[in-house]
């Protein structure tokens, strides 16, 4: 037999692959079965986000942020609106401060469920899916009946929250609390117990705390590698300094490790939820929702129907906007993916100069390559889905 000239074959993962989280194209090198080069293209939804933001308002550019990671919205307009605080040099109210952390945390448990769940379809498990969709869908109606929309809520303000939260919300989430523990002890059992499931994702997808830094990650993959780097620990924003709760980290940072930990940290969601829930009934967490400084925060819709000036003045708000006193700052919040950034730069007008998006999944996806190397193709969609990557914030 003479000789034979093997070479690699290359195919096509995505865009329109069920497992390619949304609108990715990856350029798959293979040797057999075992992958020798990952090739992510992006750039399939790209809408111009950072730009678009140049020719709005500050009160008009905050919409935009719940469409970036649009599974936890209001973790973005929470990094969005403290940047703008930091320029304007405003101090939140408290109870304001309570009500961000509680959606915050609301927003992690939204997407750690979803990430979890949908990890479990990707290596073939049918029914999780369908458990993690029944307790979002609960905490989506909380978020429709703060905001009025499920996804796209644009609640949070620069100096506040745009209402105050009623009673029976903050009773109905603190009795969606103890089920949920239930359900997540079932999804331990059944997920994280599963011998197939941990066949599929233990030692695969592997990261050390070097190519962390190297590369930029943030967030679940760190802590994975056995470092407890939490923004809301470290860099304390908001209320997080009073609240109780423990940061979870694993030991070899594989796509199990970030799977358990993902599972933890809802329950330390939940532990952080309750707090808030306390601290809102207490006498000293009620109070206004919104900075007091007129020239940021509308009038009520109490003193627009009294006063002509208080109409005008609320119609200046919403048409000409603020001015922001000129600069630039960086603010960072733990969103579920990690740290979400805002870069903002300031040129004293009532629209940003600047605005620059700092998105963990952008980090992430740079490190398949690398993690999948030396894997099988199956294990493609698996490490994919422990880096919890969603496309509307990678591309923007």
């Amino acid at each position: 037999m003479g000789e034979h000239n093997i070479r690699n074959f290359t195919i096509n993962f995505g865009p329109q692959h069920p497992a390619a989280h949304g609108v990715l194209r990856l350029v798959l090198e293979l040797d057999g079965e075992v992958v020798e080069r990952v090739d992510p293209h992006i750039g399939l939804l790209h809408r111009g986000t950072e730009k678009l933001i140049e020719y709005k308002t500050y009160i008009q550019a905050n919409p935009y942020f719940d469409r970036l990671d649009y599974v936890a919205p209001m973790n973005q307009e929470h990094a969005y609106c403290l940047a703008v605080e930091k320029l304007l040099g405003i101090e939140v109210p408290r109870r304001a401060q309570l009500i961000r952390v509680l959606f915050s945390e609301i927003g992690r448990l939204l997407s750690h469920l979803l990430n979890v769940t949908t990890q479990a379809m990707d290596v073939g498990a049918l029914t999780p899916p369908l458990w993690g969709f029944e307790e979002r869908e609960k905490l989506m109606i909380f978020y429709e009946r703060i905001s009025g929309s499920r996804m796209h809520a644009n609640y949070f303000r620069p100096g506040g929250v745009n209402m105050d939260i009623q009673p029976e919300l903050i009773d109905d989430i603190e009795a969606f609390c103890d089920p949920f523990l239930k359900v997540l002890d079932d999804l331990d059992t059944l997920v994280m117990g599963s011998r197939i499931f941990k066949q599929r994702n233990v030692d695969i997808g592997t990261i050390t705390l070097d190519d962390c830094w190297k590369w930029g990650f943030s967030g679940v993959i760190v802590r994975s590698c056995g470092v407890a780097w939490d923004l809301r620990k470290s860099q304390p924003y908001e209320c997080y300094e009073e609240m109780e709760f423990d940061i979870p980290v694993g030991l070899n940072g594989d796509n199990y490790d970030r799977q358990v930990i993902r599972m933890e940290e809802m329950r330390q969601s939940v532990r952080i939820m309750r707090q808030c829930l306390d601290k809102l009934r207490a006498p000293d967490g009620q109070g206004p929702v919104n900075t007091l400084d007129g020239k940021i925060a509308p009038p009520s819709r109490k003193d627009m129907k009294r006063s002509m000036e208080a109409l005008i003045h609320h119609f200046k708000l919403y048409t000409e906007g603020f001015h922001v006193p000129a600069g630039e700052v960086y603010a960072a919040v733990e969103a579920p993916k990690g740290e979400f950034g805002v870069y903002l730069v300031s040129d004293g007008t009532n629209k940003p100069y600047r605005c620059h998006v700092r998105a963990p999944g952008f980090a992430h996806l740079q490190g398949m390559d690398f993690m999948c190397r030396g894997h099988m193709l199956a294990d493609v969609a698996g490490v994919l889905g422990s880096l919890d990557i969603v496309f509307g914030e990678v591309d923007r």
